[in-house]
């Protein structure tokens, strides 16, 4: 049997959000031993087509729809940075609506360690930490959970190569995902890579009984610094409550002047 293998693996973030953005080179077919190698190689390349972004600004629109159709709508600030030889950072900063203003968010993601996150909530003027065991509850009433938001380190899971499929215009690989971590509000995932440019199209989560709990489908790919590509919508749909979230992102800006000082608890709680 003859599987798909990237052509070469380039000389991190992404997740958004994770959420997971990627382009290189083309790709050729070569002989592998076994679907989980492939899997692994798969996952290794889609996160070195990440890589060398620096550091990153964005603006972020969240809608909120019930079962109903009703909207609700909340507006966020994100920036992100790089670790050499750990996860990536981020922190949101909610701007709207009145009662969430002021609230922020930070997550320091890791490799081979749990990740930490952190919720500053002005109205009690206190940071609180979020615990592993926490992680896989809904941030912020969305359909995305705080485990969604962080960067989907490769470490953190075991892969299967599944098949390849078109999806939409393009051609995909599809991968299954398994959380190392027993933490993990799933029980798996699958994963859509078209397998072009490496950007991740859709995303189908599983919970702990196997259920088809969710789906998230990233659209609206552009392109930056010439080879790093942003999903500008990307949504997550909840098949058990009927309800999804919308990310709308926009104004993205590469390589600004942050460093790693303004990703501390310290700098969390002075987030406006």
């Amino acid at each position: 049997m003859r599987y798909f293998r990237p052509k070469s693996v380039l000389a991190t973030l992404g997740t958004v959000l994770s959420v997971l953005i990627w382009a290189g080179d083309p790709t050729t077919v070569l002989a592998a031993e076994s679907a989980e190698e492939v899997g692994l190689e798969i996952a290794i390349e889609a996160r070195e087509r990440q890589k060398g972004y620096g550091n990153f600004t964005a603006n972020l629109i969240m809608v909120l729809r019930n079962k109903r159709g009703q909207e609700s709508r909340r507006e966020l600030r994100l920036r992100g940075i790089e670790i050499d030889g750990d996860g990536d950072r981020s922190m949101f900063v909610f701007d709207r609506p009145r009662d969430v203003k002021g609230t922020a968010f930070l997550v320091h993601a890791h490799k081979d360690e749990p990740d930490e996150q952190w919720l500053y909530l002005p109205a009690l003027k206190r940071v609180k930490r979020i615990s592993s065991s926490k992680q896989s509850g809904s941030f912020m009433g969305s359909e995305f959970s705080y485990e969604d938001m962080v960067t989907s380190e490769v470490e953190k899971y075991t892969y299967r190569y599944v098949r390849n499929e078109p999806c939409g215009d393009l051609e995909c690989t599809v991968t299954e995902r398994v959380p190392k971590s027993r933490d993990s509000g799933y029980s798996r995932q699958l994963v859509w890579l078209d397998e072009q440019e490496f950007r991740t199209m859709k995303i189908e989560f599983y919970d702990r009984r196997n259920a088809h709990l969710k789906t998230m489908v990233a659209e609206d790919y552009e392109r930056f610094l010439d080879r790093i590509w942003r999903s500008k919508t990307i949504t997550m749909t909840n098949h058990l409550t009927g309800k999804s979230s919308v990310l709308l992102w926009s104004d993205f800006e590469f390589q600004t002047d942050l460093d790693s000082g303004d990703f501390t608890q310290t700098a969390l709680k002075r987030a406006r």
